[in-house]
């Protein structure tokens, strides 16, 4: 349903932007290697690399993040509501794989390396060229 019109966005071909806030409201901006669709209405972020941004989203659930159409590089904003972390299970494994399908790709097999599975709540999707919610 809300995210049928970005599923390309979610390939992993092209990385993502995730902002947060701390409870006091500091930003905080991080490339994310993967966002995997769990279904119509969620999304997990591979977590490898987060320190701040990991504790941002438990202390501020709310968040921002960009995917991009690797065809034509259409940008895509979406606002996210932390849900869980998952650091094992069939979600966890599935995410585990395809990071290590982008890994090899790019030459840091040994870089990436999954901690957990961030799961959020897409609230909305907006098509930044077109300025419209869809």
């Amino acid at each position: 349903m809300i995210l049928e019109n970005i599923q390309v966005c979610l390939q992993g071909v092209v990385p993502s932007i995730m902002v947060t806030s701390s409870k006091e409201g500091i930003p905080n901006a991080t490339i994310v290697s993967q966002v995997y669709q769990v279904d119509d209405r969620h999304v997990a972020i591979s977590n490898q690399f987060f320190g701040k941004t990991h504790k941002n989203v438990v202390e501020n659930r709310h968040a921002i993040l960009q995917v991009l159409n690797p065809e034509n590089l259409e940008p895509w904003v979406l606002e996210i509501y932390y849900q869980r972390t998952e650091t094992e299970g069939d979600l966890f494994e599935a995410m585990e794989m395809q990071l290590e399908a982008i890994a090899s790709m790019s030459g840091m097999s040994d870089v990436f390396k999954l901690k957990a599975a961030d799961v959020f709540e897409v609230r909305s999707v907006k098509n930044l060229a077109e300025a419209k919610e869809t």
